[in-house]
């Protein structure tokens, strides 16, 4: 039988959004690796992943600890021995998959958004579009935002109901421009996922035995949410949380599961 491995969203779910883990939940996640591999998918990609983990790069947690940044459309490995990293096995191109002038016109619908947002009273901190390889990230506010600009963005966000706004708006603006074959996510709190459909978090499964992959996540529970998609494909073995203190009680739940087999 093959081994069980547990998938966790980044943000909101191990960390609270663009923190790094707490030493509490890292024990949790120390125990939970006795019983099975740990998995991290995320829409960000490997840098913020490595700078979010902290202690867990240097815990013996590493050894089975598959990082899947940008939806897993990445894969990096774990590492064999103390001396070695996280190895990439395993990335893909949009702008490929897509071809140049459809890349092209996506990027400049973007840039037009972008163009757009700065007529609302929103901070604007720079880095509004990160391209990923694999996929592509928008953010009105910026990635530049610090704690208090995205608490502000946040507000925002709540009291005009911007982003759920700019959702439609822009899958509306794809499919009329022949570009409807990429899907449009809300990324964390205050940002787009935007990538070729089918490469949602489910991307991640094609790594494993989808019978013994269970996942845990924070935007489950609406097809809007970036983990809508692996949350109903991992059903029943899958979990929504509504952040790091439920999820360390999730996977104490799951370690009693574990145990009972």
């Amino acid at each position: 039988m093959s081994k069980n491995i547990i998938l966790f969203d980044m943000d909101g779910t191990l960390t609270e959004p663009r923190q790094k883990f707490s030493d509490d939940l890292s024990s949790s996640l120390s125990t939970l690796s006795h019983y099975a591999d740990i998995g991290i998918v995320t829409g960000s990609d490997i840098d913020y992943l490595l700078e979010q983990m902290g202690p867990l790069l240097e815990s013996p947690v590493r050894y089975c600890l598959h990082l899947l940044p940008c939806n897993g459309t990445k894969y990096y490995q774990p590492p064999k021995t103390e001396l070695d990293k996280f190895e990439l096995s395993h990335e893909i191109s949009m702008k490929d998959e897509m071809g140049n002038s459809r890349w092209r016109r996506l990027l400049e619908i973007l840039v037009n958004k972008q163009f757009h947002a700065t007529e609302f009273d929103i901070p604007l901190t720079g880095h509004f579009i990160s391209v990923r390889g694999s996929m592509i990230n928008w953010s009105p506010s910026g990635r530049n935002a610090n704690e208090e600009d995205r608490k502000r963005f946040m507000r925002f966000d709540k009291k005009y109901n911007f982003r759920k706004r700019n959702l439609s708006e822009l899958r509306s603006e794809l499919t009329s421009c022949l570009l409807d074959d990429i899907s449009v996510k809300l990324g964390g709190d205050t940002s787009f996922d935007i990538y070729p459909n089918g490469w949602d978090k489910t991307y991640a499964l094609r790594y494993f035995n989808n019978d013994n992959v269970w996942f845990v996540g924070d935007r489950a529970q609406f097809p809007s949410g970036n983990d809508y998609e692996i949350y109903k494909a991992c059903e029943p073995r899958s979990f929504h949380t509504t952040g790091p203190t439920q999820t360390k009680e999730i996977i104490s739940s799951i370690i009693e599961n574990l145990k009972g087999k």
